[in-house]
């Protein structure tokens, strides 16, 4: 059972030590791919500065603010940290910049998600186990990944999360358990709090300008209160750990009156209650929009940061590119996933798939190591 006051739950064992849903978050953290979200960017590229968050730190803080949230609502913290770790393993080299660039150059050979590419990795590309083929995770976990944004639409199945769906039938169009509910807006929570703190340290935005929104003024103005000479780096500090208390209490306050309306009996009455069961207050939800409206005009699409995004989808675009029309440039492990297909299988989606899979698959640096030993003659950095 997903909630733990459900009269008669356990949990599977699978040893002595761990149970299913331990295991799901232990082979997620020894994943190749959850290393490399260490050197992908969240915000800034790893070169910007090295106290900048990142997909890993990021992913990290998500699931420490899920299990709060589920240890709080009674549900299993386990699975709402397995699914929260796993969450942003598909994402690409420079953050959205590089998906959009996927995105722009499959548009016609199969499209590219990163919430596809991540179950792509969870079910296929990982290879550390001698008999299967990806880390073989429960169903609750996977079903959390496919669905841990809300239901799924028919029209916006993409093909690995059909081919799988065949298989697992994770009832896309009803919403996830809820530990998925609760990993979803533990992402939100988390991006929006440290990109704050991120941008007031990149000087992208002030405190001045950020304290015009209502929700941050009247955070500032506690502070000051009670300490009126706070040096800049601690009141940041002090700012964006309040400000996560407070979305925080708001989620778990507001979702346990949902919860005590609706009494589910079991996960799938979470999943058929027809709406969210997890949720913030109607005002907190106005509070996260305006925060939402205010990084994006005042960080995503600062200068700065465009420039930077500018330069990372060239850089991928002409990379695929480059090995879509050369598939022989590809490391060999990559070459041997395209020419050991049989004829039939050697088409264009198959090989732009391969290449896609590829090109996600590197860190930042590695993305701009490549270019470089494609197109800078005097560039001699072979991988090994």
């Amino acid at each position: 059972m997903d909630r733990l006051f459900v009269e008669g739950s356990s949990e599977k064992q699978i040893s002595h030590q761990r149970t299913d849903f331990q295991r799901d978050r232990d082979r997620i953290v020894h994943a190749s791919a959850f290393r490399r979200l260490q050197y992908k960017t969240q915000v800034f590229v790893y070169h910007e500065g090295d106290y900048f968050r990142t997909r890993l730190t990021h992913s990290i803080e998500v699931a420490q603010i899920a299990r709060t949230i589920a240890r709080s609502l009674r549900f299993n913290e386990d699975l709402s940290e397995a699914i929260s770790l796993a969450h942003d393993l598909g994402h690409t080299p420079f953050g959205h910049a590089g998906e959009n660039a996927l995105q722009e150059v499959m548009h016609n050979l199969g499209g590219f998600d990163h919430n596809e590419q991540t179950l792509r990795i969870l079910c296929y590309l990982e290879n550390r186990y001698a008999n299967f083929d990806g880390l073989n995770l429960t169903w609750e976990t996977l079903e959390g990944v496919a669905k841990h944004n809300g239901p799924v639409s028919h029209k916006n199945q993409r093909p690995t999360l059909k081919k799988l769906n065949k298989l697992y039938d994770f009832r896309l169009e009803s919403y996830a358990s809820g530990e998925a509910q609760i990993a979803n807006l533990s992402d939100d929570i988390a991006y929006l709090s440290h990109d704050i703190d991120d941008g007031l340290r990149a000087e992208l935005f002030s405190i001045k300008h950020l304290s015009e929104l209502p929700i941050i003024s009247d955070i500032l103005q506690k502070i000051h209160a009670e300490y009126p000479d706070l040096p800049t780096d601690r009141l940041v500090n002090e700012l964006t750990r309040r400000l996560i208390s407070i979305f925080v209490n708001d989620l778990i306050n507001n979702s346990l009156d949902l919860l005590n309306v609706a009494t589910p009996q079991s996960p799938d009455d979470i999943r058929n209650a027809g709406y969210a069961l997890i949720s913030h207050s109607q005002s907190m939800k106005k509070d996260l929009s305006e925060v939402r409206s205010f990084l994006f005009t005042n960080m995503y699409k600062h200068y700065r940061v465009n420039r930077m995004t500018n330069k990372a989808r060239k850089l991928l675009k002409e990379l695929f590119n480059e090995f879509f029309e050369r598939p022989f440039l590809l490391p060999s492990y990559w070459q041997n996933k395209i020419y050991s297909q049989s004829d039939s299988d050697k088409t264009e989606y198959h090989n732009a798939r391969v290449i896609a899979d590829y090109i996600a698959s590197l860190t930042d640096r590695e993305a701009s190591l490549e270019h470089d030993r494609l197109f800078n003659l005097s560039t001699n950095k072979e991988k090994i």
